[in-house]
């Protein structure tokens, strides 16, 4: 598989959060499925732990819906709140808890599971680690129910490999009608070139950018975030507009597209506020708008994730922990994205 994984620098990494900047690390799993002799590609075997709230499990969510996976992966959902300070073994975790009580809607979140892939009923991502020897605790994991061991836990690399091995791990929809995100052969050189770097634009500009501004202290290194955020944002709007092409890369729905649209899916009704990106709303850009709703209706796009567990796992992190509950115009989201007339 080639590699693909766009990832941050790590020089001066320790000196450089000192001073505020957000500095994302580098997964520590990286096998490749249906490469690696202890990992073959078949149907039934492999498991999924995400949280809905984290952006980068839901490329993989997506990933496994729109190429008909659902039924031959099995996955379980952490509540989107991290474990407090007087959790009995550690706080600041991913928590497989079903029982627990969201305070936006003041009961359980359906979507939550125990943890189910193991046979050890873990309760915490870390624990999935610390049986393999390791000190990471992150989301998502792509697992290995039959050797139990992590496969990766490289989001960006999960969906790569599925798409390639979608067949074999036993996609429910025909090879003639499932979207190809990345597709190998010789004609499709220059899309993928396209790909990647709409790839690398998206994950500096937009998914990392993101974080950069919303989780860094210092308003220099917040500004230059705000600043390329919104920058990218108007080339792709630039880019959509040009031809008025349906996707990013042309007239199918690829990587370059399953990428963005979890950061543009949070950005009006959490990262406006929550990651202070408040100078524009999509519903702003008129053709990354419809964009987003035309990718928002595709087959398994919408079950792919939750604003319910986007909200509380954002909000429910802020220093006093109440989860606001618009935006309520032009209509609540995610309703608003069955709506791309909404655009100027």
């Amino acid at each position: 598989m080639t590699k693909i994984s766009i990832e941050e620098a790590q020089t001066n990494a320790a000196a450089r959060r000192a001073r505020g900047e957000f500095v994302r690390g580098v997964s520590g799993f990286r096998s490749v499925l249906g490469e690696h002799p202890d990992f073959p590609a078949e149907p039934n075997r492999y498991h999924l732990f995400v949280a809905l709230n984290c952006p980068w499990c839901h490329r993989v969510t997506l990933a496994r819906n729109v190429l008909g996976l659902q039924d031959s992966i099995t996955m379980d959902v952490a509540f989107p709140g991290r474990t407090g300070q007087d959790d009995p073994i550690e706080p600041n975790r991913w928590e497989f808890n079903p029982a627990r009580i969201a305070s936006l809607t003041d009961t359980t979140l359906p979507e939550c599971t125990g943890e189910t892939a193991t046979g050890q009923s873990f309760r915490l991502a870390r624990q999935i680690y610390k049986a393999e020897g390791s000190d990471e605790a992150s989301v998502p994991i792509l697992y290995d129910k039959k050797t139990k061991r992590i496969v990766t836990n490289e989001s960006a690399d999960i969906i790569r490999m599925l798409n390639a091995q979608a067949n074999a791990l036993g996609s429910s929809i025909p090879n003639e009608n499932r979207p190809d995100l990345y597709p190998l052969d010789d004609e499709y050189a220059q899309m993928r070139q396209e790909i990647d770097t709409l790839n690398e634009q998206i994950y500096v500009g937009i998914n990392n950018g993101a974080y950069k501004a919303g989780f860094s202290s210092d308003q220099t290194i917040y500004a230059a975030a705000f600043t390329t955020y919104f920058d990218t944002l108007e080339k792709l709007e630039t880019l959509l507009a040009a031809d008025d092409r349906p996707f990013l890369a042309g007239d199918a729905f690829t990587e370059a597209d399953l990428r963005l649209f979890p950061t543009l899916y949070r950005h009006d009704p959490v990262y406006y506020v929550r990651m202070k990106l408040n100078g524009a709303k999509i519903l702003d850009y008129p053709h990354l708008w419809r964009w987003l709703c035309r990718v928002y209706a595709l087959p398994g796009v919408a079950e792919s994730n939750s604003l319910v567990h986007c909200r509380q796992g954002y909000f429910g992190r802020s220093w006093n922990n109440v989860v606001p509950l618009g935006p309520l115009r032009p209509l609540p989201y995610p309703e608003a994205y069955l709506h791309p007339e909404f655009a100027s």
